[in-house]
């Protein structure tokens, strides 16, 4: 696509991914605002608005250096915005320099999925995946109770996160760690076969639900803060709650919600970690290993897509701070 310049010069703007931006290159795109400040220069306390733009493939930040004072208040944090610029370097950085931006319009065809990370799956398709580990639940007060709290979390879940910055930190992440840790259940209860499936399934299915309740995240799946309920009790404690006042009302079998409770509770292990108390039955202490495995997974499938062949990857926390070694060729 081309345009054309206030010198009358023609040049070719190129769509592209952050992942996929050089130095030099000019830009026209549709990008979505992680953050935006009115920032002062040093050298002669000129305004400017420093933002931080990001797509699927990740962020970059990006400076418009003139601007007129009514502008502060048109571009703001989780929003669409269309750009046009020059990518620059700074201090080993890569910079984009906004020359044009505006809002985007009914007109401009957006899909949000292009400009957050989101989950590799549709979340109709993985929530209709989920269901059919319900449906073939034979025990009906699990099935019920299961049921019940999926549902009522159900619009939030098409797009909720599973964290704010740790693992599945994407949108329709909680979704995408729920299915695929189901699909590994389900795998390990062929080999382990005295499991109950039910139980373990509604753990998978429950462990991590109130995180919905725990953090504010908006349509795009992103987290701009956590709540005062779930600073002040959590998701394990938020869970279990919710798992006793459904059984409840449902008039489920006491033990069966106490042993529900208990998944949700003793998932995390150890007491530092949340867990006042570690599993004392099988399908507990699998669930542990199950969300630990997907977790893991998770960060080092990411670490290796964004580390070269023959290098290693950055260090990672939630890996133990280790770093993660790419190999130089196909296997």
């Amino acid at each position: 696509m081309f345009y054309e310049d206030k010198n009358k010069r023609w040049f070719n703007m190129q769509y592209k991914k952050i992942n996929e931006f050089e130095v030099g290159e000019r830009i026209d795109g549709f990008f979505l605002i992680k953050s935006v400040d009115c920032k002062t220069t040093n050298s002669n306390n000129k305004k400017y608005l420093d933002f931080t733009l990001c797509d699927k493939t990740g962020e970059i930040n990006a400076k418009l250096w003139e601007y007129s004072e009514n502008e502060e208040s048109v571009y703001n944090p989780n929003s669409i915005i269309k750009v046009r610029g020059t990518i620059l370097s700074w201090q080993n950085n890569l910079q984009l320099k906004i020359e044009k931006m505006r809002n985007i319009t009914e007109e401009d065809q957006v899909n949000i999925e292009e400009f957050v990370p989101s989950a590799p799956y549709k979340a109709d398709f993985m929530y209709g995946e989920v269901l059919k580990y319900i449906d073939n639940m034979k025990n009906e007060d699990i099935k019920n109770i299961v049921f019940t709290i999926i549902e009522e979390n159900k619009e939030k879940l098409m797009h909720y996160p599973a964290a704010k910055k740790n693992h599945h930190s994407i949108r329709a992440g909680l979704l995408f760690h729920i299915m695929t840790m189901l699909k590994t259940a389900e795998k390990l209860c062929e080999i382990y076969t005295f499991l109950n499936k039910d139980l373990l399934y509604a753990g998978v299915i429950l462990h991590d639900m109130a995180k919905i309740e725990e953090m504010n995240a908006n349509e795009y799946g992103i987290v701009d803060e956590y709540t005062v309920k779930g600073q002040l009790l959590g998701h394990i404690t938020q869970g279990i709650k919710n798992v006793e006042l459904v059984g409840k009302e449902l008039g489920a079998d006491e033990e069966i919600i106490m042993l529900l409770q208990h998944m949700i509770l003793s998932h995390h292990y150890e007491p530092e970690y949340g867990s006042p108390v570690k599993p004392m039955i099988a399908e507990a202490e699998i669930l542990h290993y199950l969300d630990i495995i997907d977790a893991r997974m998770y960060d080092m499938k990411k670490l290796m897509g964004d580390t070269k062949p023959g290098e290693f990857s950055e260090r990672l926390w939630s890996l133990e701070n280790r770093r993660i070694y790419k190999p130089n060729k196909e296997l």
